[in-house]
């Protein structure tokens, strides 16, 4: 198994793509620690993760409350004496607004994203990564975004947010390499959800065309012509949480079809 009596931490841990990091990472012999807002959430996650044979620890944390996170660190560390790898994966939902149309109380929701975006992912490295420090090895990995290269308008929130994510790991990658932690980004395009079907849906419907003719607008832009999955986007995480990607820190790891080579 990749992650064979690792302990791995996952913020952002709720229903879809956490949910899917999670599991993949138990059946890869993980103990998890899971973080997300509300408990219940994470608690029903965890009985998954133990039903598969690993232990699970479920702690309610807003990943931008630093007494929260500061909390979340010792209750793991408390638990497992050790932290092997921390995937950053909270953001809240987003809505499409152009910057023009702003209100007050969506600026205000704006800055939200990028708290949970950029100040959770600091906040939760500043926490995690002493401990591994202490042990000499580590991993972190940031999910960060297609958007975070590439922005379109409406989306400013999320490409701010996850760009701002993705510029943090770099420059904690150059920190803390010489400790022996790495610090690796995994940027997805679309991913194939429940979600993702009721955008489409309502997209299409906005536009007056065929739910079928909008997900081919969408599949035509990528190399493999479809969607990429959870599953496959968990995958890449394992990748850089696991001693397969021992020589690697500083990078990001593209999982979006085919849609932008760079």
């Amino acid at each position: 198994m990749l992650l064979e009596d690792r302990v791995v931490i996952i913020g952002g841990a709720g229903p879809g793509l956490g949910r899917t990091l999670a599991l993949r990472c138990a059946r890869e012999g993980a103990h998890v620690v899971l973080a997300a807002r509300t408990l219940a959430t994470v608690e029903a996650i965890a009985v998954e993760v133990r039903k598969l044979g690993r232990s699970a620890l479920p702690v309610a944390t807003d990943v931008i409350d630093r007494d929260q996170v500061r909390v979340l660190a010792e209750r793991a560390f408390d638990e497992y004496g050790k932290i092997d790898a921390l995937v950053n994966a909270a953001f809240p939902p987003t809505h499409r607004k152009n910057v023009l149309a702003m209100d007050d109380e969506y600026l205000d929701l704006w800055r939200h994203c990028i708290d949970v975006a950029a100040y959770g992912t600091l906040l939760m490295s500043r926490f995690v990564a002493p401990l591994m420090v202490s042990a000499g090895s580590g991993s972190i990995v940031n999910l960060t975004s297609m958007s975070s290269r590439i922005a379109y308008g409406g989306r400013s929130d999320y490409a701010a947010g996850k760009a701002a994510a993705h510029r943090l790991g770099w420059a904690l990658a150059d920190e803390l390499g010489p400790s022996g932690v790495r610090v690796n980004a995994v940027a997805p395009g679309l991913i194939w959800s429940s979600v993702l079907e009721d955008w489409i849906a309502t997209t299409a419907r906005d536009e007056g065309i065929s739910y079928e003719s909008m997900l081919e607008r969408h599949v035509q832009s990528m190399a493999l012509r479809r969607i990429a999955t959870e599953d496959e986007v968990a995958s890449a995480v394992l990748f850089f949480a696991s001693d397969m990607s021992s020589g690697i820190t500083g990078a990001t790891l593209d999982v979006n079809a085919g849609q932008l080579f760079q």
